[in-house]
Protein backbone atom coordinates (compact mmCIF):
# COMPACT_ATOMS: atom_id res chain seq x y z
CA UNK A 1 0.00 0.00 0.00
CA UNK A 2 1.34 3.45 -0.91
CA UNK A 3 2.13 6.05 1.71
CA UNK A 4 -0.78 8.23 0.49
CA UNK A 5 -3.26 5.36 0.83
CA UNK A 6 -1.97 4.52 4.31
CA UNK A 7 -2.41 8.16 5.39
CA UNK A 8 -5.88 8.19 3.83
CA UNK A 9 -6.86 5.04 5.72
CA UNK A 10 -5.33 6.17 9.02
CA UNK A 11 -7.01 9.58 8.97
CA UNK A 12 -10.43 8.20 8.06
CA UNK A 13 -10.17 5.41 10.64
CA UNK A 14 -9.15 7.78 13.45
CA UNK A 15 -12.05 10.16 12.80
CA UNK A 16 -14.60 7.35 12.51
CA UNK A 17 -13.38 5.73 15.73
CA UNK A 18 -13.76 9.08 17.51
CA UNK A 19 -17.32 9.35 16.12
CA UNK A 20 -18.22 5.87 17.37
CA UNK A 21 -16.64 6.61 20.76
CA UNK A 22 -18.78 9.74 21.14
CA UNK A 23 -21.95 7.87 20.18
CA UNK A 24 -21.33 5.20 22.83
CA UNK A 25 -20.08 7.76 25.37
CA UNK A 26 -23.40 9.60 25.07
CA UNK A 27 -25.35 6.40 25.74
CA UNK A 28 -23.08 5.52 28.69
CA UNK A 29 -23.46 8.97 30.22
CA UNK A 30 -27.22 8.40 30.43
CA UNK A 31 -27.02 5.33 32.71
CA UNK A 32 -26.33 7.16 35.98
CA UNK A 33 -28.05 10.43 35.01
CA UNK A 34 -31.51 9.28 33.88
CA UNK A 35 -32.65 7.97 37.32
CA UNK A 36 -32.02 11.46 38.69
CA UNK A 37 -34.85 12.75 36.49
CA UNK A 38 -37.37 10.72 38.50
CA UNK A 39 -36.62 12.73 41.63
CA UNK A 40 -35.70 16.10 40.08
CA UNK A 41 -38.22 16.45 37.22
CA UNK A 42 -40.92 13.76 36.98
CA UNK A 43 -42.06 13.59 40.62
CA UNK A 44 -41.77 17.39 41.25
CA UNK A 45 -44.01 17.80 38.17
CA UNK A 46 -46.72 15.90 40.05
CA UNK A 47 -46.19 12.35 38.76
CA UNK A 48 -46.27 9.45 41.19
CA UNK A 49 -43.24 7.17 41.52
CA UNK A 50 -44.94 4.50 39.40
CA UNK A 51 -45.83 7.00 36.68
CA UNK A 52 -42.26 8.33 36.79
CA UNK A 53 -40.88 4.82 36.26
CA UNK A 54 -43.10 4.41 33.19
CA UNK A 55 -42.00 7.78 31.81
CA UNK A 56 -38.35 6.83 32.36
CA UNK A 57 -38.91 3.56 30.48
CA UNK A 58 -40.37 5.39 27.49
CA UNK A 59 -37.63 8.02 27.57
CA UNK A 60 -34.97 5.29 27.57
CA UNK A 61 -36.68 3.39 24.74
CA UNK A 62 -37.22 6.22 22.29
CA UNK A 63 -33.52 6.51 21.36
CA UNK A 64 -32.97 2.87 20.25
CA UNK A 65 -36.44 2.83 18.66
CA UNK A 66 -35.55 5.78 16.43
CA UNK A 67 -32.15 4.23 15.78
CA UNK A 68 -33.88 1.05 14.64
CA UNK A 69 -35.62 2.97 11.85
CA UNK A 70 -32.83 5.40 10.98
CA UNK A 71 -29.69 3.23 10.86
CA UNK A 72 -30.39 1.53 7.50
CA UNK A 73 -31.71 4.80 6.04
CA UNK A 74 -28.54 6.73 6.93
CA UNK A 75 -26.50 3.91 5.42
CA UNK A 76 -28.41 4.22 2.16
CA UNK A 77 -28.14 8.03 2.19
CA UNK A 78 -24.35 7.69 2.50
CA UNK A 79 -24.37 5.50 -0.63
CA UNK A 80 -26.42 8.12 -2.42
CA UNK A 81 -24.79 11.37 -1.25
CA UNK A 82 -21.42 10.31 0.19
CA UNK A 83 -20.13 9.27 3.61
CA UNK A 84 -18.66 12.64 4.59
CA UNK A 85 -21.81 14.67 4.02
CA UNK A 86 -24.14 12.26 5.83
CA UNK A 87 -21.72 11.65 8.71
CA UNK A 88 -21.17 15.36 9.37
CA UNK A 89 -24.91 16.13 9.25
CA UNK A 90 -25.72 13.24 11.60
CA UNK A 91 -23.07 14.39 14.09
CA UNK A 92 -24.49 17.93 13.96
CA UNK A 93 -27.90 16.44 14.71
CA UNK A 94 -26.45 14.56 17.68
CA UNK A 95 -24.99 17.81 19.05
CA UNK A 96 -28.36 19.55 18.69
CA UNK A 97 -30.04 16.60 20.43
CA UNK A 98 -27.70 16.90 23.42
CA UNK A 99 -28.21 20.67 23.62
CA UNK A 100 -31.99 20.26 23.55
CA UNK A 101 -31.82 17.56 26.25
CA UNK A 102 -29.74 19.83 28.49
CA UNK A 103 -32.26 22.65 28.00
CA UNK A 104 -35.07 20.20 28.76
CA UNK A 105 -33.42 19.31 32.08
CA UNK A 106 -32.85 22.95 33.03
CA UNK A 107 -36.42 23.99 32.12
CA UNK A 108 -37.92 20.71 33.42
CA UNK A 109 -39.67 20.32 30.06
CA UNK A 110 -40.61 16.63 29.69
CA UNK A 111 -41.88 16.86 26.05
CA UNK A 112 -38.56 18.49 25.07
CA UNK A 113 -36.65 15.65 26.75
CA UNK A 114 -38.55 13.15 24.59
CA UNK A 115 -38.16 15.18 21.39
CA UNK A 116 -34.42 15.58 21.93
CA UNK A 117 -33.86 11.85 22.54
CA UNK A 118 -35.95 10.97 19.48
CA UNK A 119 -33.99 13.42 17.31
CA UNK A 120 -30.68 12.11 18.68
CA UNK A 121 -31.82 8.56 17.92
CA UNK A 122 -32.57 9.46 14.32
CA UNK A 123 -29.20 11.10 13.75
CA UNK A 124 -27.33 8.71 16.06
CA UNK A 125 -27.95 5.82 13.70
CA UNK A 126 -24.71 6.73 11.93
CA UNK A 127 -22.97 3.49 12.99
CA UNK A 128 -23.88 2.09 9.56
CA UNK A 129 -22.09 5.04 7.92
CA UNK A 130 -19.07 4.59 10.20
CA UNK A 131 -18.82 0.92 9.26
CA UNK A 132 -19.10 1.84 5.58
CA UNK A 133 -16.19 4.30 5.91
CA UNK A 134 -14.02 1.61 7.51
CA UNK A 135 -14.95 -0.84 4.75
CA UNK A 136 -14.18 1.80 2.07
CA UNK A 137 -10.63 2.48 3.21
CA UNK A 138 -9.56 -0.88 4.61
CA UNK A 139 -8.05 -3.67 2.49
CA UNK A 140 -9.64 -7.11 3.05
CA UNK A 141 -6.69 -8.46 5.02
CA UNK A 142 -7.00 -5.66 7.62
CA UNK A 143 -10.78 -5.52 8.03
CA UNK A 144 -10.93 -7.89 10.98
CA UNK A 145 -8.36 -5.78 12.79
CA UNK A 146 -10.04 -2.45 12.06
CA UNK A 147 -13.55 -3.65 12.88
CA UNK A 148 -12.02 -5.08 16.07
CA UNK A 149 -10.80 -1.57 16.88
CA UNK A 150 -14.38 -0.36 16.52
CA UNK A 151 -15.41 -2.99 19.07
CA UNK A 152 -12.69 -1.84 21.44
CA UNK A 153 -13.86 1.78 21.11
CA UNK A 154 -17.40 0.66 21.92
CA UNK A 155 -16.06 -0.83 25.14
CA UNK A 156 -14.14 2.33 26.03
CA UNK A 157 -17.28 4.42 25.57
CA UNK A 158 -19.21 2.25 28.01
CA UNK A 159 -16.34 2.43 30.52
CA UNK A 160 -15.84 6.20 30.45
CA UNK A 161 -19.46 7.23 29.76
CA UNK A 162 -21.03 6.28 33.10
CA UNK A 163 -18.09 7.59 35.10
CA UNK A 164 -17.93 10.92 33.28
CA UNK A 165 -21.71 11.29 33.30
CA UNK A 166 -21.92 10.69 37.04
CA UNK A 167 -19.10 13.12 37.86
CA UNK A 168 -20.29 15.90 35.55
CA UNK A 169 -23.84 15.61 36.91
CA UNK A 170 -22.81 16.13 40.54
CA UNK A 171 -21.26 19.29 42.05
CA UNK A 172 -18.13 18.97 44.20
CA UNK A 173 -17.42 15.39 43.08
CA UNK A 174 -13.88 14.02 42.77
CA UNK A 175 -12.82 13.56 39.13
CA UNK A 176 -10.27 10.73 38.95
CA UNK A 177 -8.80 12.18 42.17
CA UNK A 178 -7.38 15.13 40.20
CA UNK A 179 -9.87 17.82 41.21
CA UNK A 180 -13.44 18.33 42.40
CA UNK A 181 -16.17 19.37 40.02
CA UNK A 182 -17.47 22.97 40.31
CA UNK A 183 -20.46 23.77 42.49
CA UNK A 184 -22.60 24.79 39.50
CA UNK A 185 -22.52 21.33 37.87
CA UNK A 186 -25.95 19.67 37.45
CA UNK A 187 -27.73 16.87 35.56
CA UNK A 188 -27.55 19.02 32.42
CA UNK A 189 -23.75 19.42 32.47
CA UNK A 190 -22.88 16.01 30.89
CA UNK A 191 -25.01 16.87 27.87
CA UNK A 192 -23.38 20.29 27.34
CA UNK A 193 -20.06 18.42 27.50
CA UNK A 194 -21.03 15.81 24.89
CA UNK A 195 -22.59 18.50 22.67
CA UNK A 196 -19.26 20.36 22.60
CA UNK A 197 -17.38 17.15 21.79
CA UNK A 198 -19.86 16.39 19.00
CA UNK A 199 -19.38 19.84 17.46
CA UNK A 200 -15.61 19.35 17.56
CA UNK A 201 -16.10 15.97 15.91
CA UNK A 202 -18.24 17.52 13.17
CA UNK A 203 -15.52 20.07 12.42
CA UNK A 204 -12.91 17.28 12.23
CA UNK A 205 -15.09 15.34 9.80
CA UNK A 206 -15.62 18.37 7.57
CA UNK A 207 -11.98 19.42 7.74
CA UNK A 208 -10.02 16.16 7.73
CA UNK A 209 -12.18 13.26 6.54
CA UNK A 210 -11.79 12.58 2.82
CA UNK A 211 -14.81 11.30 0.91
CA UNK A 212 -14.18 7.56 1.00
CA UNK A 213 -17.09 6.39 -1.16
CA UNK A 214 -15.89 6.22 -4.76
CA UNK A 215 -19.16 4.98 -6.27
CA UNK A 216 -21.72 7.57 -5.16
CA UNK A 217 -25.06 6.92 -6.85
CA UNK A 218 -27.36 9.95 -6.68
CA UNK A 219 -30.10 7.92 -8.38
CA UNK A 220 -30.05 5.13 -5.80
CA UNK A 221 -33.58 4.08 -4.92
CA UNK A 222 -34.24 4.41 -1.19
CA UNK A 223 -35.79 1.54 0.75
CA UNK A 224 -37.46 3.47 3.57
CA UNK A 225 -38.83 0.37 5.27
CA UNK A 226 -35.55 -1.52 5.30
CA UNK A 227 -35.49 -1.84 9.11
CA UNK A 228 -38.80 -3.75 9.02
CA UNK A 229 -37.46 -5.74 6.07
CA UNK A 230 -34.40 -6.66 8.13
CA UNK A 231 -36.52 -8.08 10.96
CA UNK A 232 -38.52 -10.15 8.47
CA UNK A 233 -35.27 -11.50 7.02
CA UNK A 234 -33.96 -12.28 10.51
CA UNK A 235 -37.10 -14.34 11.16
CA UNK A 236 -36.89 -16.19 7.85
CA UNK A 237 -33.17 -16.57 7.17
CA UNK A 238 -32.43 -20.32 7.02
CA UNK A 239 -29.85 -21.38 9.58
CA UNK A 240 -29.69 -17.90 11.12
CA UNK A 241 -33.16 -17.33 12.56
CA UNK A 242 -32.43 -19.35 15.69
CA UNK A 243 -29.27 -17.34 16.38
CA UNK A 244 -31.08 -14.06 15.75
CA UNK A 245 -33.93 -15.11 18.06
CA UNK A 246 -31.48 -16.07 20.81
CA UNK A 247 -29.56 -12.82 20.30
CA UNK A 248 -32.78 -10.79 20.48
CA UNK A 249 -33.67 -12.40 23.82
CA UNK A 250 -30.08 -11.93 25.05
CA UNK A 251 -30.02 -8.17 24.31
CA UNK A 252 -33.62 -7.77 25.46
CA UNK A 253 -32.90 -9.39 28.81
CA UNK A 254 -29.79 -7.28 29.33
CA UNK A 255 -31.79 -4.12 28.50
CA UNK A 256 -34.38 -5.01 31.16
CA UNK A 257 -31.48 -5.22 33.62
CA UNK A 258 -29.68 -1.98 32.67
CA UNK A 259 -32.78 0.24 32.32
CA UNK A 260 -33.74 0.22 36.00
CA UNK A 261 -30.80 -1.28 37.85
CA UNK A 262 -29.48 2.17 38.77
CA UNK A 263 -32.85 2.95 40.38
CA UNK A 264 -32.62 -0.33 42.30
CA UNK A 265 -29.15 0.62 43.53
CA UNK A 266 -30.45 4.00 44.72
CA UNK A 267 -33.45 2.54 46.54
CA UNK A 268 -31.91 -0.67 47.90
CA UNK A 269 -28.27 0.21 48.61
CA UNK A 270 -28.56 3.97 48.99
CA UNK A 271 -26.35 4.74 45.97
CA UNK A 272 -25.87 8.29 44.80
CA UNK A 273 -25.46 9.28 41.13
CA UNK A 274 -21.68 9.09 41.39
CA UNK A 275 -21.84 5.59 42.92
CA UNK A 276 -24.11 4.36 40.10
CA UNK A 277 -21.68 5.77 37.53
CA UNK A 278 -18.78 4.01 39.23
CA UNK A 279 -20.69 0.72 39.18
CA UNK A 280 -21.50 0.82 35.46
CA UNK A 281 -17.92 1.85 34.68
CA UNK A 282 -16.76 -1.12 36.77
CA UNK A 283 -19.01 -3.43 34.74
CA UNK A 284 -17.63 -1.90 31.53
CA UNK A 285 -14.02 -2.55 32.60
CA UNK A 286 -14.90 -6.15 33.52
CA UNK A 287 -16.61 -6.71 30.15
CA UNK A 288 -13.57 -5.30 28.34
CA UNK A 289 -11.26 -7.61 30.31
CA UNK A 290 -13.57 -10.54 29.62
CA UNK A 291 -13.40 -9.93 25.87
CA UNK A 292 -9.67 -9.20 25.84
CA UNK A 293 -8.47 -11.97 28.18
CA UNK A 294 -11.08 -14.67 28.83
CA UNK A 295 -12.68 -14.89 25.37
CA UNK A 296 -9.41 -15.64 23.49
CA UNK A 297 -8.49 -18.33 26.04
CA UNK A 298 -11.91 -20.00 25.78
CA UNK A 299 -11.72 -19.79 21.96
CA UNK A 300 -8.65 -22.05 22.00
CA UNK A 301 -10.68 -24.91 23.43
CA UNK A 302 -14.31 -24.34 22.39
CA UNK A 303 -16.09 -23.27 19.19
CA UNK A 304 -18.54 -20.39 19.09
CA UNK A 305 -21.66 -22.56 19.19
CA UNK A 306 -20.26 -24.53 22.13
CA UNK A 307 -19.56 -21.43 24.22
CA UNK A 308 -23.12 -20.16 23.81
CA UNK A 309 -24.45 -23.36 25.37
CA UNK A 310 -23.22 -22.23 28.79
CA UNK A 311 -22.64 -18.45 28.46
CA UNK A 312 -26.34 -17.62 27.94
CA UNK A 313 -27.37 -19.76 30.90
CA UNK A 314 -24.54 -18.27 32.97
CA UNK A 315 -25.67 -14.71 32.17
CA UNK A 316 -29.25 -15.54 33.15
CA UNK A 317 -28.04 -16.75 36.54
CA UNK A 318 -25.62 -13.83 36.96
CA UNK A 319 -28.40 -11.26 36.41
CA UNK A 320 -30.60 -12.94 39.00
CA UNK A 321 -27.68 -13.07 41.44
CA UNK A 322 -27.50 -9.24 41.42
CA UNK A 323 -30.58 -9.19 43.68
CA UNK A 324 -28.65 -10.91 46.49
CA UNK A 325 -26.19 -8.17 47.62
CA UNK A 326 -27.12 -6.21 50.71
CA UNK A 327 -24.06 -3.95 50.57
CA UNK A 328 -21.55 -2.57 48.07
CA UNK A 329 -18.86 -5.18 48.83
CA UNK A 330 -21.20 -8.05 47.99
CA UNK A 331 -22.30 -6.25 44.82
CA UNK A 332 -18.72 -5.83 43.60
CA UNK A 333 -18.09 -9.54 44.21
CA UNK A 334 -20.98 -10.83 42.08
CA UNK A 335 -21.05 -8.13 39.37
CA UNK A 336 -18.02 -9.51 37.44
CA UNK A 337 -20.09 -12.62 36.67
CA UNK A 338 -22.29 -10.44 34.44
CA UNK A 339 -19.21 -9.19 32.62
CA UNK A 340 -17.79 -12.69 32.19
CA UNK A 341 -20.89 -14.27 30.64
CA UNK A 342 -22.00 -11.11 28.77
CA UNK A 343 -18.55 -10.74 27.19
CA UNK A 344 -18.45 -14.40 26.14
CA UNK A 345 -21.97 -14.28 24.72
CA UNK A 346 -21.56 -11.03 22.81
CA UNK A 347 -18.26 -12.03 21.18
CA UNK A 348 -19.35 -15.54 20.23
CA UNK A 349 -22.83 -14.71 18.95
CA UNK A 350 -21.37 -12.01 16.67
CA UNK A 351 -18.74 -14.40 15.38
CA UNK A 352 -21.28 -17.19 14.85
CA UNK A 353 -23.57 -14.88 12.84
CA UNK A 354 -20.67 -13.81 10.63
CA UNK A 355 -19.40 -17.36 10.13
CA UNK A 356 -22.88 -18.63 9.28
CA UNK A 357 -23.11 -16.44 6.18
CA UNK A 358 -20.94 -16.23 3.10
CA UNK A 359 -18.73 -13.24 2.29
CA UNK A 360 -21.05 -12.09 -0.48
CA UNK A 361 -23.83 -11.29 2.04
CA UNK A 362 -21.78 -10.13 5.05
CA UNK A 363 -22.90 -6.51 4.67
CA UNK A 364 -26.55 -7.46 4.58
CA UNK A 365 -26.19 -9.81 7.55
CA UNK A 366 -24.49 -7.05 9.60
CA UNK A 367 -27.36 -4.70 8.74
CA UNK A 368 -29.93 -7.28 9.83
CA UNK A 369 -27.97 -7.87 13.03
CA UNK A 370 -27.92 -4.12 13.82
CA UNK A 371 -31.70 -3.96 13.39
CA UNK A 372 -32.22 -6.96 15.68
CA UNK A 373 -30.06 -5.39 18.39
CA UNK A 374 -31.76 -1.97 18.16
CA UNK A 375 -35.24 -3.48 18.41
CA UNK A 376 -34.12 -5.70 21.29
CA UNK A 377 -33.01 -2.61 23.20
CA UNK A 378 -36.15 -0.59 22.41
CA UNK A 379 -39.03 -2.96 23.17
CA UNK A 380 -37.86 -4.11 26.65
CA UNK A 381 -37.16 -0.51 27.71
CA UNK A 382 -40.76 0.37 26.80
CA UNK A 383 -42.11 -2.52 28.85
CA UNK A 384 -39.65 -2.21 31.74
CA UNK A 385 -41.24 0.94 33.14
CA UNK A 386 -44.58 -0.81 33.59
CA UNK A 387 -42.92 -3.90 35.05
CA UNK A 388 -40.92 -1.75 37.51
CA UNK A 389 -44.19 -0.53 39.03
CA UNK A 390 -44.70 -4.09 40.36
CA UNK A 391 -41.44 -3.82 42.31
CA UNK A 392 -37.98 -2.54 41.53
CA UNK A 393 -36.59 -6.09 41.53
CA UNK A 394 -39.00 -7.27 38.83
CA UNK A 395 -37.17 -5.89 35.73
CA UNK A 396 -34.04 -7.80 36.81
CA UNK A 397 -36.05 -11.00 37.25
CA UNK A 398 -37.74 -10.55 33.86
CA UNK A 399 -34.37 -9.77 32.28
CA UNK A 400 -32.94 -12.98 33.66
CA UNK A 401 -35.98 -14.83 32.32
CA UNK A 402 -35.53 -13.36 28.83
CA UNK A 403 -31.90 -14.48 28.69
CA UNK A 404 -32.94 -17.92 29.95
CA UNK A 405 -35.48 -18.13 27.11
CA UNK A 406 -32.67 -17.18 24.72
CA UNK A 407 -30.61 -20.08 26.08
CA UNK A 408 -33.56 -22.49 25.88
CA UNK A 409 -34.32 -21.43 22.29
CA UNK A 410 -30.70 -21.96 21.35
CA UNK A 411 -30.44 -25.36 23.02
CA UNK A 412 -33.72 -26.65 21.58
CA UNK A 413 -33.48 -25.41 18.00
CA UNK A 414 -29.88 -24.65 17.05
CA UNK A 415 -28.16 -27.28 14.92
CA UNK A 416 -24.66 -26.45 13.70
CA UNK A 417 -25.06 -28.65 10.64
CA UNK A 418 -27.85 -26.36 9.42
CA UNK A 419 -25.38 -23.52 8.95
CA UNK A 420 -24.06 -23.52 5.42
CA UNK A 421 -21.78 -20.82 4.13
CA UNK A 422 -22.80 -18.73 1.11
CA UNK A 423 -26.50 -19.20 1.82
CA UNK A 424 -29.01 -16.76 0.45
CA UNK A 425 -30.94 -14.45 2.77
CA UNK A 426 -34.66 -14.86 2.15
Amino acid sequence: MSKTKKTHEGRALAIVLFTVFLDVLGVGILFPVLPQLIYTIFMPAGHTLNASLIILGWLTAIYPLMQFFSTPILGQLSDRFGRKRVLSLSIAGTALGYIAFAIGIITKNIPLLFASRAFDGITGGNISVARAVVADVTPPEKRTKNFGLMGAVFGMGFVFGPYIGARLAVPNASFFGLFNTPSWFSSATPFWFTAILSLINMVLVLWLLPETHKHINAKLKMAWGKSIDNIKKAALAPGLRVIFASEFLFWGGFTFFTTFFAVLLIQKLGFKTANAGDFFAYIGVCIALSQAVVTPIVAKYLKNHQVLRFSLLGLSGALLLQLWPQNTTQLLLVAPLIALFHGLTMANVQSLISLSAGPEIQGEILGIDSSVQALAQAIPALIAGYIATMGINVPVIVGSGFVFLGWATYMLFYRSKNHVLHQEVV
